[in-house]
C-alpha cells in the first residue's frame, strides 16, 4: 500500500521567468513560488488547488502526447479566455468519447496542456417522466432558468441533478458553478439564506 495525496506535474521550459509570465498572464494560473536565484530556474504556478512545476531545461521536441491534464469547473469558459489571449489551441474544444469535454493548448516550449470537465456520459438509463406541479419563488425560478441554460440542461434536468445529489448528501456544483450561482443571486436580488423557504408567504 502506497499513500499519496498530491501530484505535481512538471514541465521543462527554456526560460522560467518567461514561462511564469505566460502561464499567469495568458493561461490564468497564479504564481506559487520561484526558486534558484535571479533569474529563477524553477517555479510553481497554481490552477485552483493544483500546482504545476516549471523547470529550466531543454524542452523535448513537441509531441501530441499530453504533458499535463487539468480537470476544471468549466472548460468552455477557460477555452474562451485562452482564445482571447491568443493562446495556441492545439486541439479544439469538444465532447470526447471518454466522457470529458476538453481542448488542448501548446505553450511556447511545445508542451501540450489539456483542460477539460466531465460530461458524465454513460449507458442510457430508461426512465419514465411525470409532470409535477411546482410553484417557486419568482427570483429562484429566474435563477434556476439561468443556471439550467448555463449548464446546457433543461430546468427539469437541472432539478433532477440537484435532487439526486441531495439524496447522496453531496452537492452537484463545481467551484466554478458555485461562483456563477453567487453572480446569479446578485443579478436576481436573492438576499435570503437557504432556510428562507420556511418563511416564504404570499
Amino acid at each position: 500500500m502506497v499513500d499519496c495525496d498530491m501530484v505535481n506535474p512538471g514541465l521543462a521550459v527554456a526560460d522560467v521567468p518567461q514561462a511564469v509570465e505566460f502561464y499567469t498572464k495568458k493561461l490564468g494560473f497564479k504564481l506559487g513560488f520561484t526558486w534558484g536565484g535571479e533569474p529563477p530556474t524553477f517555479a510553481g504556478v497554481k490552477l485552483g488547488d493544483v500546482q504545476l512545476f516549471l523547470a529550466q531545461a531543454t524542452p523535448p521536441p513537441p509531441s501530441d502526447i499530453s504533458a499535463a491534464f487539468f480537470h476544471v469547473g468549466d472548460a468552455d469558459e477557460l477555452y474562451q479566455f485562452h482564445k482571447s489571449n491568443n493562446v495556441e489551441i492545439a486541439q479544439q474544444i469538444g465532447d470526447r468519447p471518454y466522457g470529458i469535454r476538453d481542448y488542448a493548448i501548446r505553450d511556447p516550449w511545445g508542451n501540450m496542456i489539456v483542460f477539460g470537465h466531465n460530461t458524465f456520459h454513460g449507458e442510457p438509463l430508461k426512465i419514465e417522466r411525470v409532470d409535477v406541479t411546482v410553484r417557486l419563488e419568482k427570483r429562484l425560478a429566474a435563477l434556476l432558468e439561468d443556471l439550467a441554460k448555463h449548464k446546457r440542461m433543461t430546468v427539469g434536468n437541472c432539478l433532477e441533478e440537484m435532487i439526486l445529489h441531495t439524496n447522496e448528501g453531496v452537492g452537484p456544483h463545481t467551484k466554478t458553478t458555485l461562483r456563477y450561482i453567487q453572480d446569479l443571486k446578485k443579478k436576481h436580488g436573492i438576499d435570503y439564506d437557504c432556510h428562507a423557504s420556511y418563511r416564504f408567504v404570499e
